[in-house]
């Protein structure tokens, strides 16, 4: 029989959140609350509608491969060069070609545990072998980073805010970690959740990257800008780390309605603006039912908590899931008795808060029978 190659026989494959659309087929329910992918509950800006029509009539044509229109927009939007920008099917290939650019068998990629689980994944894929090191107090331990650092190493992933704690490191911090690092270390910040930040401590990325050219930050339109189904990220480095790249980059793969949609969402501010602002008033809400009932969960900077019920998770998971609301079990992320939940709109944290109560009492209730 014929057979893969060996590094990718023991790797998982990827299981997404439970989509409305099943749950509903699978529970028979009208009406399902999804809150376990952290996408944005506001949806995306009216202005990505209007520029999908614009290209209505090149669906059969490709598009053009290196999205200028976007590239330029984005460019000037962060004030940066355009050419230290590359584009990706979601960060999540972006972070393949890093992969596929710098690991091999026989070098090394340090990453936290828990973390994105797409770091391991792309690691093993190549041949490489992951470097894991536990998360302290939830967050990135970069001292011990820096400790597993050796002449293998090639890749340094850091999640910031990290998913799925939420939890982040601050720019004084990661500095000085960078310097410290050797040259022969790519350092990849992946800042999914960045627009969601209100931590004035909080790295600027751009401003380290200026003069360290081992730096690429990862960013994405699926989560603060709404855009998760057009499947869009892209990278931001020093061009000669672009064009490494580049050359493992698959022509076309920001298809046209992807660029023309990020490109209309990156022009309207205003609504980042808004779903920053209605994020922290969510999480306000949660957190602070949260602290009445003296339940812990991790600080988030992120559109998610990660919340310990003190009870198993993937119960707590079918509690909620048979009562219409979608979370994530902690059990797949590596906190067993944990929650992660999206940040959703006012009605919808209040059906999360119902429903986690209801389960907490259900449970506290056999304890004391």
């Amino acid at each position: 029989m014929l057979s893969a190659k060996k590094s990718i026989q023991d790797i998982p494959v990827y299981q997404p959140g439970k989509s409305l659309e099943e749950v509903k087929r699978e529970l028979g329910l009208e009406n399902v609350i999804k809150l376990a992918s952290n996408e944005n509950p506001f949806g995306c800006s009216s202005k990505v509608w209007e520029s999908l029509m614009n290209v209505k009539d090149q669906f059969h044509l490709y598009p053009e491969d290196d999205a200028p229109l976007l590239r330029q927009k984005l460019a000037e939007s962060l004030e940066i060069d355009e050419r230290r920008l590359v584009f990706g099917n979601g960060s999540d290939e972006v972070i393949q070609m890093i992969a596929r650019a710098y690991l091999e068998p026989g070098t090394e990629s340090v990453m936290a545990v828990p973390t994105f689980p797409r770091y391991e994944t792309a690691t093993r894929i190549e041949g490489a072998k992951k470097v894991e090191i536990p998360l302290k107090n939830g967050t990135h331990d970069l001292e011990a980073m820096l400790q597993a650092v050796n002449d293998q190493t090639r890749v340094i992933w850091v999640c910031n805010p990290n998913n799925p704690s939420g939890t982040f490191v601050n720019h004084e911090a990661l500095s000085s970690f960078l310097d410290r690092l050797p040259d022969h270390v790519l350092v990849v910040l992946d800042e999914a959740y960045v627009e969601y930040v209100t931590d004035d401590t909080f790295p600027d990325s751009l401003s380290l990257l200026d003069y360290n050219p081992r730096i690429v930050v990862l960013r994405t339109f699926s989560k603060i800008y709404g855009l998760a189904s057009f499947r869009a990220g892209y990278g931001i480095a020093h061009p000669d780390v672009i064009q490494q790249l580049s050359r493992v980059r698959e022509p076309f793969n920001l298809n046209r309605l992807a660029q023309s949609a990020t490109l209309a969402a990156v022009e309207d501010e205003t609504f980042v603006v808004y779903c920053r602002n209605q994020n922290r008033l969510g999480l306000k809400q949660v957190m602070n039912q949260l602290d009445e009932w003296n339940i812990s969960y991790f600080p988030s900077q992120a559109n998610f908590l990660l919340i310990d019920t003190g009870f198993n998770a993937d119960e707590a998971f079918q509690y909620l899931l048979k009562r219409g609301v979608i979370v994530r079990s902690g059990n797949a992320l590596g906190f067993p008795t944990y929650l992660r939940v999206t940040i959703g709109k006012k009605e919808e944290n209040e059906a999360f808060l119902a429903g986690l109560h209801g389960f907490l009492q259900e449970k506290q209730s056999r304890i004391t029978i």
